[in-house]
């Protein structure tokens, strides 16, 4: 069952502004990163659905994260089916993200007041998400759909929270630009955990590059 409610996940990700994207088989490495990101101040980590058993690793990393990081909201991304999105809610899940929308998914996550952030790349995908409970929706891909599809959304539907992930860079320029056309928050991956870094295991680095792309979003916000 999921540990905080969809206000509260809202609330986590809406004050930091950045969810961090990962996923690694191993899950000593993926508890390490999820600790390295709570230091850093991040409030609520998405754990991408992408190989093999995956749900196994996820399952010891929320575990982890309940007793080392006790405000960190784990979530599942690329969950593109409603049966996989029970599974993880079963295992724990605080919010379920997917690269598509997929409305029986809304279904399975509003049961549960579990927040649903469906991928959507059009107005009317955003649109539609909406209509079925989708408080935060994902812009994505952003490095493809870019900021001005974002502001043009924003203007006929201001109430829209939007997350943009995919190719978000843990740069100034980079955040500022999405935060100024009117993003909720942001999804980061690859670029704020290199392999040379994991592989290194350097933690530091993860916890140093999170502060200071927090420091950018909240500086971006003013």
């Amino acid at each position: 069952m999921a540990k905080f409610d969809k206000i509260a996940v809202l609330n986590k990700i809406g004050s930091t502004g950045m969810v961090p994207v990962f996923y690694h088989k191993d899950a000593e490495v993926a508890k390490k990163v999820v600790k390295a990101c709570y230091d850093g101040g991040v409030r609520a980590f998405e754990f991408t659905n992408r190989g093999d058993f995956a749900h196994e690793v996820f399952a010891e990393v929320v575990k982890f994260a309940a007793k080392e990081c006790p405000e960190m909201a784990m979530g599942v991304g690329s969950i593109v089916d409603p049966a996989t999105a029970a599974l993880y809610l079963q295992l724990g899940a605080n919010f379920i993200v997917g690269p598509l929308f997929n409305p029986e998914i809304a279904k399975i996550c509003n049961r549960r007041l579990v927040a649903y952030t469906p991928g959507c790349g059009s107005v009317s995908e955003v649109g539609f998400a909406q209509e079925t409970g989708c408080d935060l929706c994902k812009i994505f891909p952003g490095d493809v759909l870019g900021t001005k599809l974002v502001k043009g959304l924003l203007a006929p539907m201001p109430w829209s929270k939007l997350m943009v992930t995919g190719g978000v860079e843990p740069t100034q320029e980079n955040l500022t630009s999405w935060i100024k056309a009117g993003v909720f928050c942001v999804g980061m991956g690859s670029k704020l955990f290199p392999n040379d870094k994991v592989a290194a295991e350097d933690w530091t680095y993860v916890t140093e590059k999170c502060k200071e792309a927090l420091a950018y979003i909240a500086e971006a916000r003013k």
